[in-house]
């Protein structure tokens, strides 16, 4: 369940300038919030507000969110926290999350549940999760304490009340969702930042963080689970769609560096984007060669298509799926061994199970003879095996490794964060996306508080 009052008057604070990656400058400041000085926190007096979508098989538009107001209950069950969530990220992924909400495979309005209001209720809306940071404000779990910083799966809201499980330990504890797969595990983690290695406490970091530690590990595991297979068997070319969208750049970003640590040249990595996008892919220099969708298909010939190719798809369009397909079964020099489903970036929220969802995680059928049948990538599978394979010092130390030299590499990719504060604001600014869509070098930090505050009182 998820859980806000009026904040207090704002103390002084330390302003912030940042600009990342030619994004353009802005400020923002972070005081001290007076109530959580000592955190004693008078639940009885505060109320959540929390950001819902109709259901797509309601008879609603997705499209309209709404802002709902619930009262915190009054008495905090045992083994539970309340969290204060102070800001989190939305991008592209999240609007995947809100169109795959209802997928049989996925069920992202399964993690947290809108409030039962008014015209509101888990059968006709939905709460998109969010990655943010948080403070727990008030715990009856004797293994978390009040006052400590958290990075988890939240909703987008004020408050969130969330059970703990009792296997916490000293880097995380979990939510327990008995009612999703195993696999689902890494969702249900809540990270202690005074115990995770890859934790920066800097305002800069922890937005980042918000951008692209999700979307990261999954390129991250995508690229680890190809190289366990020596890419399918040594396979020279990657070709990439959605090349725009930050987990096919970071993919394309960790091939690259496989390639450099390996001393290999030979494996290419080539995008496909929309024509608006073209000048962006180019932009970031992590891919060999970038084609539109429009003529990939008569600019992908000759040498250039020469090789053995994996396709990964990330727009989850089957129609694009399809072309390409043709275009290697055309290619009398060229071979596509496998292709790959990572991604649904061109699913939309009105659509209850896109076709590609739809099949996601069966064994697709190859299309027509000796073409390659569909392979899906989903990252908590994979990491589960890896679990077995590898000890979890070695899994730290890899991510650590990785993590660190995405921070020093990011900066030059020209990805812009907007920050957004207040109910009104972040709602206009999530109708704005639908409106026009959300452009590739573009990515927010959302705040449903007037005035964001955070981190002053967190202990870590």
């Amino acid at each position: 369940m998820s859980l806000s009052s009026p904040r207090p008057a704002a103390a002084p604070g330390i302003e912030s300038q940042m600009s990342h990656g030619g994004g353009g400058a802005y400020k923002c400041h972070y005081p001290v919030d007076p109530r959580l000085s000592n955190l004693n926190v008078n639940v009885q007096q505060m109320e959540n507000l929390i950001l819902c979508h109709p259901r797509a098989s309601s008879s609603q538009d997705p499209n309209q969110a709404i802002i709902v107001k619930c009262e915190v209950p009054q008495t905090i069950p045992n083994d539970h926290v309340l969290l204060e969530v102070d800001r989190f990220g939305f991008s592209t992924n999240n609007m995947t999350y809100q169109a795959l909400g209802e997928a049989s495979h996925f069920r992202y309005f399964e993690f947290h549940h809108p409030p039962d209001a008014e015209g509101v209720s888990s059968t006709t809306h939905g709460v998109t999760p969010v990655w943010g940071f948080g403070t727990i404000i008030k715990s009856t779990h004797l293994k978390v304490h009040t006052g400590e910083r958290v990075y988890g799966y939240f909703a987008p809201a004020r408050y969130l009340l969330l059970p703990v499980t009792s296997d916490a330990n000293k880097y995380a504890f979990f939510v327990p969702r008995p009612h999703l797969p195993p696999d689902r595990r890494p969702y249900n983690q809540i990270t202690r930042c005074a115990e995770d290695p890859l934790y920066d406490p800097s305002p800069t970091a922890e937005d980042l963080t918000m951008l692209y530690r999700p979307l990261f590990w999954t390129s991250f595991w995508c690229e680890d689970w190809l190289n366990s297979s020596n890419y399918k068997g040594g396979s020279t070319h990657i070709l990439i769609s959605s090349a725009s969208s930050k987990t096919a750049f970071c993919l394309a970003y960790l091939i690259r560096r496989r390639n450099s640590l390996q001393g290999s040249s030979t494996r290419r990595v080539i995008g496909l984007t929309s024509t608006k996008n073209i000048a962006f892919t180019k932009r970031l220099a992590l891919y060999d060669d970038a084609f539109d969708y429009e003529s990939f298909d008569t600019s992908l010939v000759g040498d250039l298509a020469r090789g053995h190719w994996i396709y990964v798809d990330v727009t989850g369009n089957d129609g694009l799926n399809a072309r390409v397909r043709d275009h290697f079964r055309a290619c009398g020099d060229s071979e596509l061994v496998t292709c790959i489903a990572l991604g649904l970036t061109n699913v939309s929220a009105s659509t209850t199970e896109p076709s590609s969802a739809a099949s996601w995680g069966s064994d697709s059928e190859a299309p027509q003879g000796g073409d390659p049948k569909l392979e899906h990538f989903f990252m908590p599978e994979w990491l589960s095996i890896r679990k077995q394979q590898l000890s979890v010092s070695a899994i730290t130390q890899m991510q650590k490794e990785a993590w660190t030299r995405l921070m020093s590499d990011c900066g030059t990719w020209g990805v812009s964060l907007r920050r957004v504060c207040g109910p009104d604001q972040v709602k206009a600014a999530y109708e704005e996306i639908v409106k026009r869509g959300l452009a590739p070098e573009e990515a927010f930090v959302w705040s449903l508080w007037e005035t964001r505050v955070y981190g002053s009182t967190a202990k870590l």
